[in-house]
Order: structure tokens, then sequence, then C-alpha cells
């Protein structure tokens, strides 16, 4: 397993979609911070961000579904993010890339407005109180995406855990969200779209334990 995981690691570095700049380096300024329709995917598309994308499915997922928009998927897990960058470079997809980094510096890769759309799939739900502000719904990581999301650009949470989804509800109301769909149920909830279109590994898990899956759609308002 441990040899599995060096040689991922060392393939990553071939991928010219995957990057993983250095704390320092990015420090310097990240050369595609404002410029990644231009220098990078070379159309105006929208972009979508897969914050916490694991192994990428949803990132590569919905790139197939979507030719006419861009999706970067974001994690700090290189072995994991391999298969998404090995599939992205397999079926040639020019509308996927992959960011490693840790979501806190994500502000360091884009400007203000410059992606149309988040998705948090079945991210850490932090559960311990002390950790509230390191969840990726929380009023800090709202403000956050205030410095890299449009105003009224969409954000998706899927999760299998009901206290972050009540959570998030909550952190909506608070900080004047508006949101546009919830469901404590989705694959009963005769919802149709992305978020029921295709199911992630650990989501195919959840469901044969019969574990409900709780999902919610918000038109973003930044955070101060």
């Amino acid at each position: 397993m441990v040899k599995k995981k060096l040689i991922h690691f060392a393939e990553n570095f071939t991928f010219s979609h995957l990057f993983q700049q250095s704390y320092h380096e990015l420090m310097q300024g990240f050369p595609l911070k404002g410029k990644w329709r231009d220098d990078y995917f070379g159309n105006l598309n929208p972009i979508t961000l897969e914050l916490g994308c694991g192994k990428g499915e949803y990132t590569v997922g919905l790139a197939r579904m979507y030719p006419e928009r861009n999706f970067i998927g974001v994690d700090i897990k290189g072995a994991r993010m391999w298969k998404g960058c090995k599939a992205v470079e397999e079926e040639k997809l020019k509308n996927a890339a992959f960011i490693r980094t840790k979501i806190e510096l994500i502000e360091h890769f884009f400007v203000p407005g410059e992606t149309d759309e988040i998705w948090l799939t079945f991210p850490d739900p932090r559960p311990k109180k002390p950790h509230r502000k390191k969840r990726l719904t929380s009023p800090e990581f709202l403000k956050r995406y205030s410095g890299i999301l449009k105003e009224g650009g969409l954000i998706h949470l899927k999760t299998d855990n009901e206290k972050l989804f009540v959570y998030t509800l909550e952190v909506i109301k608070e900080t004047g969200q508006e949101l546009v769909y919830s469901t404590n149920d989705l694959y009963n909830s005769g919802f149709e779209g992305p978020a029921s279109s295709f199911r992630t590994f650990y989501e195919e898990m959840f469901l044969k334990e019969d574990v409900r899956i709780n999902y919610l759609q918000f038109k973003f308002r930044p955070v101060k």
C-alpha cells in the first residue's frame, strides 16, 4: 500500500492539470490567480470548485456532464487526488483541473468573483465544538469564499452527517444566505440534478447501510 501511494505521489508531478505549489511559492503569487479562464482553460466558461474533493469524483463527473463549464477539484490528500487526475489525463478532459492545497489557503489561488459555484461533497463534519470554525460551511469559511466566489453563485452541500446539515441551515439563516433547496433524504426526494445523478465511492457505502444523504444548495451572499 505504501509503495502504491509513493508511485501515485510521483506520478502526480507529471500531471499538467495538477497544481501543488509549496507555501513559499504560493506566497510569491500564484501565476494563474485571476487568469484561470485566459491562461489555463482558454475560454470564458463558468468555473466550479469542488472543495475537499477526495478522489475527485464530482470534479470529473461534472466535467463529463457539463463540457461547457470548467471544474477544479481542491484537496490536500495527493494520493486520493491521483485517481481524479488520472481520469482527466486518460479521458483528455480539457475542462478539469486540480489543486493540492489546504482549503484555508484557497484565496491565494483566485481573485474575488473568479469562481461561479462551489461543491462540498461529504466534507469532514468536525463534530467537536472547538473545531466548528474548520467546518467548510462555517461563517469563517463563508468569509473566505467571499474572496473567490461571485455574489449569487451556488454553494452545494452533500453530507451523510445530519448535524452538519442542520448546522449549515442555521449558518445560512444567520449570515443572510438565500436557501434554494434542502432535503434530508436526497434519493427519496424526487430531486433531479447533478446532486442525484452520480454517487461517490463513500456515498455508495453509506447507501448500502441505509444512511440517508442530506443535500442543500444556496445562493451566496458575501460575508464580512
